[in-house]
């Protein structure tokens, strides 16, 4: 029992807190890396994501217009309007417009220097993202040979 007028200590060390801080750094040290590794490694499946639904649209609509696919010109309407056989476009479902919307919105590309654009043309351009051929109905990123992901894979391969 402790006698009136004493008070116990409750309190850190400087050792103690010394220890803390280091371990808490060894933590930051490790964790720092692997959280900036895992926004590249993100950037890198929603591109992957992006060229799938693109594809997968461009896809559908080939199949739906007898073979042909969306003109270069056109290809951001008519892959997110209504469409009739021929390829014209219309905001409403009309007896002649049946096909398609195929996309909400095209989705912006995620990496490189033309990160967040959303165009679609046969070459680049100001706020070009993606790269169309309109004979094969190929879609990739618009980027340059030099922007590689973590594995030294161009994005404009994928």
């Amino acid at each position: 029992m402790l006698a009136r007028g004493t008070f116990a200590r409750r309190a850190f060390s400087l050792i103690e807190v010394v220890i803390v801080v280091v371990i808490i750094g060894i933590i930051a040290a490790i964790a720092i890396p692997r959280m900036s590794r895992g926004s590249a490694g993100a950037a890198n499946s929603a591109l992957s994501g992006n060229l799938a639904v693109l594809r997968s649209a461009i896809d559908l609509y080939q199949t739906e217009h007898n073979g042909s696919y969306p003109t270069v010109g056109s290809i951001a309407t008519q892959l997110t309007q209504y469409t009739d056989i021929s390829g014209a476009t219309n905001a409403t479902k009309t007896g002649a417009y049946i096909y398609g919307p195929y996309l909400r919105d095209v989705p912006a590309l995620p990496v490189g220097a033309q990160k967040g654009s959303t165009g679609i043309a046969a070459a680049d351009g100001a706020g070009v993202g993606w790269i169309y051929d309109q004979a094969t109905g190929a879609i990739s990123a618009n980027t340059t040979a030099s922007e590689t992901d973590d594995t030294g894979t161009k994005y404009n391969t994928y």
